[in-house]
């Protein structure tokens, strides 16, 4: 399918909380690196913000993001940055806190409930922001999220943070944050290749309580962070050259088609990919291929 004038609306909108975004975005990490940070070469500066530009041109208005997506060369926070300040009205930049990285790369431990004012000022100091439209709890173990949640539902309170979401989570997790303040958006790893009982329960409750859900590396199949899926099933195949389109497209758009409130960011740091991505939000999926393309889904678990 030609993707030159396919701008991300016609992937439609949806909102966290009061900020409407069209449900497909982009997500930043890639642009640190070729492959999963802090490896790899990362992409020439002017790329990269090249890609940033043209996705907003593109009508792409939800930027994922967070102050550890950093390489020896890049920071994607920066990048977003150069690429786009004065930030647009209508931008919603996405942000994420929790894991730990210190200032050579290494990872530590989860941050603490205490240390989480520092990484939301972080994340303002690197984006130019005076508050951060969303930011998401990243889960990194813990039974409960329960303090961590709290400490940055007093920032929302602060005026810091205008909305809160929660990643890596199972439902339980989610039922307590909801229980200490609004939950606009949940993010987890969740695709067409990727499955598990508790995120597809995750789905199905977002749905019912008007909550995002936003999964990340949609396309990637088993390769996670390194990249695209490469191995592919002979349905999705088919499916693909029956839209003439990519099997990446394919699968961004069956995530798109698992309801309303399901949204999607790939990454990437190629302007090509880029165009591919957004016009995957114009690909309506006939109810057969959906059947066929679930059925992958369900084996996939």
């Amino acid at each position: 399918m030609t993707s030159e004038t396919i701008t991300a609306d016609a992937s439609g909108t949806w909102k966290l909380g009061d900020l409407p975004v069209h449900r497909l975005g982009f997500g930043a990490m890639r642009l640190t690196g070729n492959v999963a940070f802090p490896h790899g070469t990362p992409s020439d500066r002017a790329r990269s913000t090249a890609v940033l530009r043209k996705a907003v041109e593109l009508g792409v208005n939800h930027i994922d993001t967070a102050a550890f997506y950093f390489s020896t060369l890049r920071s994607a926070n920066e990048l977003i940055n150069t690429a786009l300040s004065p930030y647009p009205s209508d931008l919603v930049v996405v942000t994420k806190v929790g894991p730990f990285r210190d200032y050579s790369g290494e990872w530590g431990t989860s941050a603490r409930p205490d240390q989480l004012r520092g990484h939301v000022e972080e994340n303002l100091r690197q984006l130019g922001r005076d508050h951060l439209d969303v930011v998401n709890l990243r889960r990194m173990g813990q039974e409960s999220i329960a303090e961590h949640f709290g400490a940055l539902a007093e920032l929302r309170e602060a005026g810091l943070v205008r909305h809160l979401g929660v990643s890596a989570v199972e439902p339980r997790h989610l039922d307590e944050a909801l229980a200490i303040a609004p939950v606009v958006c949940v993010q987890n790893r969740w695709g067409l290749d990727t499955r598990d009982p508790e995120t597809d329960e995750l789905v199905r409750v977002c749905g019912e309580r008007g909550i995002a859900f936003v999964p990340f590396f949609a396309v990637a199949g088993e390769a996670g962070a390194g990249g695209v899926a490469e191995a592919h099933d002979d349905e999705l195949l088919a499916i693909a050259r029956a839209h003439d389109a990519t099997p990446a497209q394919i699968r961004l758009a069956w995530t798109l088609h698992q309801g309303p409130h399901v949204l999607a960011i790939p990454g990437t740091g190629n302007p090509d990919h880029l165009a591919e991505n957004v016009a995957a939000g114009a690909i309506r999926l006939t109810d057969d291929e959906l059947t066929r393309l679930s059925a992958l889904h369900t084996r996939a678990g």
